[in-house]
């Protein structure tokens, strides 16, 4: 148990912050980060590596959530002051994206999962995790750099 409450000092705001990129939903993603962890707290040393298993856990908790969303997601109206007018372009763009497409992204570029942790958490193949982060980085590059024709 002490295990887990360094592993929620050490990751949980990572985790929510990537929860909630992916979601665009501050409950969503507070919802699911706390579930999972209080399940890898129910299922104690059942778990072999529980860091991975929180993360894959909390995002298929929060894909889960979306599903049952019947409104389309928008980005807050007002953005955090911290945040550069860039990194919102970023969010924005990434926001556009299929929500497995969106997840391969903050999984790879802020998690900085590899492909097979990716493929793992999305419950798919690593070729098919490789496929949604491809067309997600095509998708970014039109968004963020259109070419005027």
């Amino acid at each position: 148990m002490e295990d887990i409450g360094d592993l929620y000092g050490s990751e949980g705001d990572r985790l929510w912050r990537a929860v909630a990129a992916f979601t665009r939903d501050d409950e969503i993603a507070s919802d699911a980060v706390a579930e999972a962890f209080a399940q890898c707290l129910r299922r104690g040393a059942s778990i072999r590596s529980p860091k991975a298993w929180i993360w894959k856990a909390a995002f298929r908790i929060a894909a889960g959530a979306l599903q049952e969303r019947t409104a389309g997601l928008m980005l807050p109206a007002e953005a955090p002051y911290e945040m550069s007018t860039t990194d919102l372009d970023v969010l924005a763009a990434v926001s556009k994206l299929p929500p497995r497409q969106r997840a391969s992204v903050i999984l790879r570029y802020y998690a900085d999962y590899d492909m097979r942790m990716i493929a793992d958490v999305l419950g798919c193949g690593t070729t098919t995790a490789r496929v949604h982060l491809s067309r997600a980085r095509r998708t970014l590059s039109k968004l963020l750099d259109p070419i005027d024709d």
